[in-house]
């Protein structure tokens, strides 16, 4: 899909978004951006595994009145 791009057609990308979101929104953009996909990648591995064993909640055990 990126196999394409060179550096050239990357620098122009990386201009282009400078020039829409300014020096300041950039950074910003790009953490978002990183999260998204950071997220994406945990659901997508998340779903590969099995869901855990849930074990069976014990009883409260009742203390015993005569010992106090």
């Amino acid at each position: 899909m990126f196999g394409s791009l060179g550096a050239p057609e990357i620098i122009v990308i990386f201009i282009v978004a400078l020039v829409v979101f300014g020096p300041s929104k950039l950074p910003e953009f790009g953490k978002s951006l990183g999260e998204a996909i950071r997220g994406f990648k945990k659901a997508i591995n998340d779903t590969d595994k099995p869901p855990p064993l849930q074990e069976s909640p014990q009883p409260a055990k009742a203390e015993d009145p005569s010992k106090s």
